[in-house]
């Protein structure tokens, strides 16, 4: 898969769903989509599957975070959905994340992607310090994240635009990045995101996959916001 704009469908029901999924459905290129817990937890995996029959392709967000043996076991019940990418947070260690790479493979050898969530674009120096008792510097902590999610053998990270540069820097340029906290440049409000940059800016910083909710969600047109987005991150006609 080549670079590309994931949709937060951050929606609370089926029906919400698809009734902005069919607002696409004279497109020749069906759009990735993300399909987080609010969603998930909601409907279950059928929503998955029938998205998944509609063409889209699926970025299944739900940073499983436990024990390595319970991780292991939820990914090898995730692997029979066919999305393309799925997530952890690197907090959970490596031993947690190569237990999950393992149970995400099937017998055949094939996968999904598997990407870990380095530091949650919402977390700012001063939370991670006060919250967490984090005082090492935010990028540093990121990339030592990025770089123990790349020794378990994950296929790359979810970190924030600011950071994708840096993360290609140390884990390489074919580990991945696949970036939220990303906003149009004319409705620049952050919402609940600290850590944002445009699509255009996003792309030349080295992100791989942008993640876009509400500048497309949240808009009349979002086919044309959407194609906006592709535009801008990819620099060239849509």
């Amino acid at each position: 898969m080549g670079k590309d704009v994931i949709i937060a469908c951050d929606f609370s029901s089926a029906e919400q769903t698809f009734a902005f999924l069919d607002r696409f459905s004279g497109e020749s290129r069906k759009p990735f989509v993300k399909i987080g817990m609010e969603l998930y937890y909601a409907e279950g995996p059928a929503i998955v599957r029938e998205i998944k029959r509609r063409g889209h392709p699926i970025f299944l967000d739900l940073k499983l975070h436990d024990i390595p043996n319970t991780v292991k076991k939820t990914m090898a019940v995730l692997r029979d959905l066919d999305v393309d990418i799925t997530n952890l947070h690197a907090a959970g260690t490596r031993a947690m994340m190569e237990a999950a790479l393992e149970g995400l493979t099937r017998p055949d050898g094939t996968r999904p992607l598997l990407i870990a969530v380095t530091q949650l674009t919402s977390t700012d120096q001063a939370a991670m310090e006060r919250d967490l008792l984090i005082e090492k510097p935010l990028d540093q902590v990121v990339m030592h994240y990025a770089d123990t999610a790349r020794l378990a053998g994950l296929d790359g990270v979810v970190c924030s635009p600011l950071e994708a540069a840096r993360v290609h820097e140390v884990c390489g340029k074919n580990f991945l990045t696949v970036t939220p906290g990303v906003r149009f440049a004319d409705g620049m409000g952050k919402d609940d995101q600290k850590r944002v940059m445009t699509p255009a800016d996003a792309g030349k910083a080295g992100s791989d996959y942008i993640v876009v909710g509400r500048p497309i969600t949240g808009t009349e047109d979002p086919v044309a916001a959407w194609k906006r987005c592709l535009r801008e991150f990819l620099g060239s006609a849509e």
